[in-house]
């Protein structure tokens, strides 16, 4: 006769506990959603400007259903204030705006943006956040490889965007692959710009890497993707991008040695040591620009960037408090916009530096706010990075490496926003508005997130609350 116990030594093993199909579904959308994002303008280049709009407007309602039919725990307290703050400020904007209809449909963009921020937020945890981030940087990159491939090898020549082929020689920055793959020169993948693919590559190195060093499944194959991402950086050729890189490495290098410390004050020579790093670097990089930028192949004022930004700064002290109006992208066939600033031959879209754009659009209002969404949200991430979780009287709990992730992207943007305006829009105020809101949110779970994502990663129980 067979007896059965419940004793952990005599029951039968169970089986581990598999996924619900919904949540399965859950996570795959939130990666179609990040993709999106990360994609950027190759949707446009694809498929035009209308198809896109349907397809953003389309998933932010199925955002909205699906966040109605989860409803995630959310605590109101911690929701991001200046985040909110900007979006109303930029819709009252509406009020006063010099080019109302491009306030209007850019402001939905940036309503929808966030919204799909605060929903990948508050539906997956750590882990499955940082997951997702991998699995959409994977369609991404290959996709942007297979494309500039199958340009080289079908093509031969310069596509431009809509899959057309061009009936004369053009200016190469209207093409959308410049068929670069083969013969060294500087590749584009599905962004049709180079900086844009070189700033998504590197943020392809800081997942992979962070995911392999947190023991994520199928490491192997996680080295190459972060080959891939390498070969993608290093063929896009972006200084803005490269000296994102130095600066990562810069602020990982600091987050680590402040993990050494384990006496009160100990951290102080580090604070010290990372100031003079950062005000000796600032320092090289304005007065030795010439130097730097020739060797990277760019001139000196950032490839004319220097005179988009003092047109931008004329016209935006017409209105320095309350701005023009916002308008991120500026929409090229605004008469206000349609050949104001022109670089070979193209209405220029943006002003190529973060805070000059807020300045012209929302005045110093706007500034403020977003300076207040930076320091908040470098504030938390940094701490969230280098301080181990603690929520009781335990202090020896094992750092996770996905607690990086925060900070590192914050420095990407940073950088990236004093020579373009992409953090503004798309992936860029998406990941802000995400990690932001999840830094924030997290800590409320009874377990701490970094040593919830660590005990998920070793198959224990934990809250998925976050």
């Amino acid at each position: 006769m067979a007896v059965h116990t419940l004793h952990p030594v005599g029951s039968p093993p169970a089986p581990p506990v598999r996924e619900r199909t919904s949540h399965l579904l859950l996570r795959a959308w939130c990666v179609f959603v990040l993709f999106q994002a990360l994609a950027g303008v190759g949707w446009v280049h694809a498929f035009g400007n209308t198809i896109t709009i349907v397809v953003t407007v389309v998933s932010a309602l199925v955002s909205i259903a699906v966040w109605v039919s989860v409803r995630p725990a959310i605590n109101a307290r911690r929701l991001p204030w200046f985040v909110l703050g900007y979006v109303a400020w930029a819709a009252a904007s509406i009020l006063w705006s010099a080019w109302p209809g491009t306030t209007a449909l850019t402001w939905l963009l940036l309503a929808i943006t966030t919204l799909q921020g605060l929903f990948v937020a508050a539906m997956l945890t750590w882990k499955e956040t940082v997951a997702a981030i991998a699995g959409a940087l994977k369609w991404v990159l290959s996709l942007s490889l297979l494309f500039e491939l199958g340009v080289s090898i079908f093509v031969r020549g310069p596509l431009l965007p809509g899959f057309i082929l061009p009936a004369e020689k053009m200016d190469p920055i209207v093409y959308w692959s410049r068929d670069n793959l083969f013969d060294g020169g500087r590749i584009q993948g599905l962004f049709g710009n180079a900086n844009l693919l070189a700033v998504v590559a590197l943020l392809g190195l800081i997942v992979f890497a962070i995911r392999f060093t947190a023991r994520a499944p199928r490491r192997v194959l996680l080295v190459g993707w972060f080959v891939l991402a390498a070969f993608l950086f290093v063929r896009a050729g972006s200084a803005t991008a490269y000296l994102s890189a130095a600066a990562v490495v810069v602020v990982l290098v600091t987050v680590l040695l402040m993990r050494t410390v384990n006496r009160p004050g100990g951290r102080t020579k580090y604070y010290v040591l990372y100031s003079a790093v950062a005000v000796t670097g600032a320092a090289v990089l304005w007065f030795g620009r010439s130097v730097i930028f020739d060797a990277l192949g760019r001139s000196s004022d950032l490839t004319g960037r220097e005179g988009i930004w003092q047109s931008v700064l004329e016209r935006a002290q017409q209105h320095p408090v309350i701005g023009w109006g916002f308008a991120t992208p500026w929409l090229p066939w605004d008469p206000m916009f349609d050949g104001w600033i022109v670089d070979h031959g193209e209405t220029v879209m943006q002003a190529h530096n973060m805070w000059v754009d807020v300045f012209l659009q929302l005045g110093l209002i706007g500034v403020l706010i977003i300076a207040g969404i930076y320091v908040a949200f470098i504030w938390r991430a940094w701490f969230f990075a280098i301080d181990r979780p603690r929520f009781d009287l335990r202090d020896d709990r094992p750092y996770s490496p996905l607690t990086l992730l925060p900070t590192l992207v914050a420095t990407v943007l940073l950088v990236q926003g004093l020579a373009e305006s992409g953090p503004l829009l798309l992936w860029g105020w998406l990941f802000i508005v995400m990690l932001g809101f999840k830094v924030t949110q997290s800590p409320l779970v009874g377990v701490g997130p970094a040593e919830q994502s660590l005990a998920i990663e070793q198959g224990e129980a934990v809250s998925d609350a976050a």
